[in-house]
């Protein structure tokens, strides 16, 4: 199988991306089996493209673990995509044939110790339950690569482990407003991803929330309970003459979800610590949010939701941005 001239080079998989240079071969998505179970329709099973994202390829991640058994709860396919250097510094026109030389070598080392770690991950997602698992190894910019990856995979699973480099609050944020598509982002801790029993919204009425909730109504559909954490609502102003405004909980019902709801707070000063209290006071699973509702710079600077929720993080976190 040749390597893609994008710099994304996959290796060892059962399910071919690229049949040549330049065309890519989009997965197929199976039909989606409904069952009825009381006035709530749950769905059995519905197949997506799970994407990992692993900093180490010499230690897999807690958050890899997770995805791997989400891939097989939802008969998914995952990829793993360890992401290589590029080199980027200054160097003097006299050394520079030189070091160039060390530097692309080294890298080539590396790149070659990455696509061998396939066999590796293959036995990890299988020893998780991922039967469809793939491993890419890509030349690129991390954010760059994860957002050409997303192109075909419907989430992204990120670390939050605090000790690397791609796994602070920082860099996790990046990630999630960079790559534009949904992401679960796991604590460093071993979460359970084959419970989804209960599953918490954090609603305010906002654009990234209406798309967060959209985007995750696959999780929302399998849980058996969904509480709506109201905090301050916020209406985006594209949505502001629309008459009757959007109805989150009829929207649910529409998709065969039951939910109830929580009023939070109005306070927004510290809306990060009233979600996850609120989310564990509820035993939720798992949080589904907008991410990055002001500009990311505000969310930052001045603090935010996004911001503290991924600082604080004690469960999986559904974002969408």
């Amino acid at each position: 199988m040749r390597a893609s001239t994008l710099g994304i080079h996959p290796c060892y998989t059962a399910y071919p991306v690229y049949s040549g240079p330049h065309r890519l071969r989009l997965p197929a998505f199976s039909r989606l089996r409904p069952q009825t179970s009381g006035s709530i329709r749950r769905e059995v099973s519905v197949m997506f493209d799970v994407l990992a994202f692993c900093e180490n390829h010499t230690r897999w991640p807690a958050s890899l673990g997770y995805a791997a058994r989400l891939a097989a709860s939802f008969e998914s396919r995952l990829t793993g995509i360890y992401t290589c250097p590029i080199p980027s510094v200054m160097l003097s026109p006299y050394e520079m044939p030189r070091l160039m030389a060390e530097q692309i070598e080294a890298l080539r080392q590396l790149e070659q110790q990455a696509i061998d770690a396939a066999p590796s991950f293959e036995a990890f997602a299988q020893a998780h339950g991922a039967t469809r698992a793939s491993w890419q190894v890509a030349e690129e910019e991390v954010v760059r690569a994860l957002q050409l990856a997303g192109c075909w995979h419907d989430v992204l699973v990120l670390g939050r482990t605090p000790h690397s480099p791609w796994g602070s609050a920082s860099s996790v944020g990046s990630i999630v407003l960079g790559t534009d598509m949904p992401c679960i982002v796991v604590p460093d801790d071993d979460a359970d991803a084959t419970s989804l029993d209960c599953i918490a919204i954090a609603w305010n009425g906002s654009r990234e929330a209406i798309g967060a909730v959209h985007a995750a109504r696959h999780f929302l559909k399998r849980a058996r309970k969904v509480t709506i954490l109201h905090g301050q609502q916020r209406p985006p102003a594209s949505l502001g003459p629309w008459r009757p405004p959007f109805d989150l909980t009829k929207y649910l019902a529409d998709n065969g979800v039951a939910s109830e709801s929580v009023l939070l707070s109005e306070s927004a000063d510290a809306a990060d610590d009233l979600l996850l209290e609120a989310a564990n006071k509820a035993k939720a699973d798992l949080l589904v949010m907008g991410a990055y509702g002001h500009t990311r710079i505000s969310e930052w600077i001045f603090g935010g939701a996004t911001r503290g929720v991924l600082e604080n993080l004690n469960l999986p976190v559904f974002m969408r941005h």
